[in-house]
């Protein structure tokens, strides 16, 4: 049996795994990340040391019994345990896997740390710079899993929603970036709308999630925002359509970045709030065939993407 500890490490948040034959044997989350190292950097170490010790301790495991421990994410970032520089798209699992870095962290474990690189786009353009870190691991799982297929679009919803176009290779060749998560949260949270916005409801009104979305592209989505409090206050609207007039709305830009592209496939994984709105958008805006990834396999795909990577070979001439 071969075992794992995959460390998937956000900006504020860690997710530690512990895989045997590819399923998740356990996992902790862990309410800090890696932007602690910028000032609590003992803390943030401490804080994995403590989760990999209970982690082994729970399954009466020793160090040995743990390949390595593989990490990816924000972790490889200049706020986290180590930066290492992205590669350069196009880049698949061939080119994740001799990008990875193989770094020991005492003070935190005797087993070996693992690496997995981000990805940024070749290009000194402005408008055509992007950077990712992590999701090129989910991404590797989610093909991995059987979603998808080559030239595809993935969108990848979440504080930072990725949209990504994949080559006949299966290797990420360019994709985006949009604040989409952070966007509602801040929105919703610390504006005039936040006595009119429930995110709690999850069960959107399809009709007025486009709605939303025609509002923001006919008026603008600054102007479309304040829509919100005048449905809620002088149309009386339920919460439910509500919220989904106000989802609409900051979808809209992340629509239309995925109407673009000209792949006939979309594959829409991350979190399901977001993930069931995009869906219900896309499938009424466009006659593009829309896959959506089960919570399930949106798990999975992180750890089983990390593995898949760690254990690639090249393949055999014949």
């Amino acid at each position: 049996m071969k075992r794992y500890i995959t460390i998937d490490g956000g900006t504020t948040n860690t997710r530690i795994s512990l895989v045997a034959d590819k399923e998740c044997l356990h996992t902790l989350r862990l309410s800090i990340g890696a932007r602690a190292c910028i000032d609590q950097r003992e803390v943030f170490e401490n804080s994995l040391k403590s989760a990999i010790e209970d982690i082994l301790a729970s399954f009466k495991l020793c160090p040995d019994d743990i390949a390595c421990i593989l990490a990816s994410g924000m972790i490889t970032s200049e706020l986290g345990l180590i930066e290492l520089p992205h590669l350069e798209a196009p880049a698949g699992i061939a080119e994740l896997h001799r990008g990875m870095a193989k770094v020991s962290f005492e003070n935190i474990s005797t087993i070996p740390f693992v690496f997995i690189r981000g990805v940024k786009t070749a290009t000194d353009k402005l408008a055509e710079f992007d950077m990712m870190r992590g999701e090129e691991t989910e991404l590797a799982g989610l093909i991995s899993l059987g979603f998808g297929s080559k030239d595809c679009v993935y969108v990848l919803p979440g504080s930072h929603s990725k949209i990504i176009s994949t080559d006949s290779f299966g290797r990420i060749s360019g994709f985006s970036t949009m604040l989409t998560g952070e966007m509602i949260m801040a929105l919703s949270q610390n504006t005039i709308l936040k006595d009119a916005i429930d995110l709690g409801i999850t069960d959107y009104d399809a009709d007025y999630l486009e709605q939303g979305y025609r509002f923001a592209k006919d008026e603008g989505i600054n102007k479309a925002l304040f829509k919100v409090r005048i449905l809620k206050n002088k149309f009386k609207a339920t919460p439910s359509k509500v919220v989904s007039f106000f989802i609409g709305i900051a979808l809209a830009d992340e629509i239309d970045a995925i109407l673009s592209s000209s792949a006939e496939s979309i594959v829409i994984g991350g979190k399901d709030q977001l993930k069931s709105a995009t869906a219900t958008l896309l499938s009424r805006l466009s006659d593009k065939k829309i896959i959506t990834v089960p919570a399930e396999a949106v798990e999975k795909s992180t750890f089983t993407g990390a593995i898949n990577i760690y254990e690639y070979t090249l393949p055999t001439l014949e």
